[in-house]
């Protein structure tokens, strides 16, 4: 068996397992408000927040007036990324305008170009960890979280063998300049709510 085998035979066996658990986790009484998402394997539930969605908001918001309402932007829909047992639902996620669903009818981390995580209390190490790491794997060209605690936000991009090149912080009030990558977008954070 070939390496590429081996990759397709291990993605195909967590996506079955991912797709066992969701199946579950649908049956299961999850309250109302809550974001349920599988990173590397345990299940995380976190309830939103209006400043979470607020923030969230803006940035749909930000990314509809630069590229139309027919934009592919979602928000906290499955998405499988590479390593274990990672079923993530990101806060923001932007597709290329050639995105495809595959053949389990979800899409494919590859058409990925942006991804937003806003910060609640429990998440911080799991953005900061093991998804910034699939996302640097997955070769998503631009990840930014944002943090209402401390009221910064952080800029990762040029994805290269699992990590990021450049990680730049940026505090509220000054704009999230992202001209330069493939969004060629400024991002206002100016009213960005704090927690």
């Amino acid at each position: 068996m070939t390496v590429l085998e081996d990759r397709i035979e291990m993605a195909d066996a967590n996506t079955k397992r991912l797709d066992e658990w969701f199946e579950r986790l649908e049956r299961m009484p999850v309250p109302e408000g809550f974001r349920v998402e599988i990173v590397g394997g345990n299940v995380h539930m976190t309830p939103q927040r209006d400043t979470h969605w607020e923030i969230i908001r803006r940035i749909v918001r930000a990314l509809e007036d630069r590229f139309g309402m027919d934009v592919r932007v979602f928000s906290d829909v499955r998405i499988d990324f590479p390593g274990h047992e990672n079923g993530f639902c990101p806060d923001v996620a932007k597709l290329s305008d050639s995105a495809k669903k595959d053949d389990e009818g979800r899409w494919r981390y590859q058409d990925v170009e942006f991804i937003a995580e806003v910060i609640s209390e429990g998440t911080a190490p799991n953005d900061y960890g093991p998804k910034k790491t699939a996302y640097a794997l997955a070769e998503v060209a631009v990840y930014l979280i944002v943090d209402p605690y401390v009221g910064k936000c952080r800029l990762f991009t040029q994805p290269k063998d699992g990590e990021y090149m450049s990680d730049t912080s940026i505090s509220y009030g000054v704009d999230v300049d992202m001209t330069s990558t493939p969004l060629g977008l400024t991002l206002k954070t100016d009213e960005f709510p704090h927690d």
